[in-house]
């Protein structure tokens, strides 16, 4: 039994010293220590010989086993040397060759017109006004001349929360309100403004609604502002967004907060007016609606109707650009699809 220890202790470690990855490693030590391992076995099989030997086979055993673990744990490190300078090796960069581009992100195309619209008004003297998306019953509606029970609040379906009178604006009108007392400074100064923001509309989602969008809303308060001037800075807006041809009409219309109202087309700049199917073939797009700063909306923002006057309008920067591009679902806006946004 000796002989064969002995005779197993050298090809041990012949073997041992012929591996050069962690593959074969693992199979040699599989193969002489594991449970029906070489080594293991003739361990095992001490108690098979005479008394008399058992002490001195056990004693060379143990002196084998404790040697070839030894051998296998320098050998161990010294493979795994071997291994990571051949990786270190294979993967060396090539600092020389040119890097791989990174795709980068783009702004929302309903971010881009927002962007847009807010560039044309600071250049007609209109700065950006920001209001909350949470507000009161009363801001929302009856500060906007929206009383209790008023027929036109069946117009702008309302998300209501479970705190009596307050609801996600339906609008970005009741801004006004706001605007008028923090820049009005008590009724005392004009102000110019737009508004854009989220608005929210319980309302059934389909290719032409959403239950959220966004909208711009405009506000000048002055003294002596007229109709004229509404029409001229809606038509100025018209050119500098659609093109410096672009025809405008205005219809009359109503909203509970500005008189007289009207709602704005602007020619159709896909088919010159002829008639398509972007624009339903009526050649003219509506963009707009639009009037006359209401007096009793006025005096809720603390000015004298009698000395100042105004004008509002509202514009939907996603019902825009699907007129622009002639997008006909204004899912996509927030579908998430890369398709999609990646086209802008």
């Amino acid at each position: 039994m000796l002989e064969k220890l002995e005779s197993l202790y050298q090809e041990a470690l012949g073997a041992l010293d012929a591996i050069s990855g962690g593959d074969a490693l693992r199979d040699w030590e599989l193969k002489y220590f594991g449970k029906k391992g070489g080594v293991t076995e003739l361990v095992r099989s001490v108690g098979a010989l005479p008394k008399e030997e058992r002490a001195a086979f056990g004693k060379r055993a143990n002196e084998v086993k404790t040697a070839l673990e030894a051998a296998y744990a320098e050998r161990e490190k010294l493979v795994g040397a071997m291994e990571l300078a051949k990786d270190l090796e294979e993967g060396e960069v090539d600092v020389t060759l040119p890097g791989r581009p990174r795709a980068t992100g783009g702004l929302h195309p309903a971010t881009q017109t927002l962007r847009e619209y807010a560039r044309i008004w600071a250049k007609m003297g209109f700065q950006v006004y920001r209001s909350r998306e949470v507000e009161d019953d009363d801001t929302n509606f009856q500060l906007l001349n929206f009383p209790p029970h008023h027929p036109a609040r069946d117009m702008q379906d309302t998300f209501h929360t479970t705190k009596p009178n307050v609801l996600l604006r339906t609008h970005t009108s009741p801004g006004q309100i706001r605007a008028m007392r923090e820049l009005g400074e008590n009724g005392t100064k004009p102000i110019r403004v737009i508004l854009p923001g989220m608005v929210y509309r319980y309302e059934q989602i389909t290719a032409r609604s959403e239950v959220q969008f966004n909208q711009v809303e405009g506000l000048a308060i002055g003294r002596n502002i007229t109709m004229t001037d509404l029409k001229g800075t809606i038509a100025q807006f018209a050119r500098e967004f659609y093109g410096a041809d672009a025809a405008v009409r205005f219809r009359a219309s109503y909203f509970p907060f500005t008189e007289p109202s009207m709602e704005v087309d602007v020619e159709c700049f896909l088919c010159g007016g002829q008639g398509c199917r972007v624009c339903k073939y009526a050649g003219w797009l509506e963009i707009s609606g639009a009037g006359m700063v209401h007096p009793v909306v006025l005096e809720n923002g603390g000015y004298d109707p009698a000395v100042w006057s105004g004008f509002a309008f509202g514009m939907g920067p996603e019902r825009a650009t699907m007129l622009k591009h002639g997008i006909t679902d204004i899912r996509y806006f927030w579908g998430n699809d890369l398709r999609f946004l990646e086209q802008f």
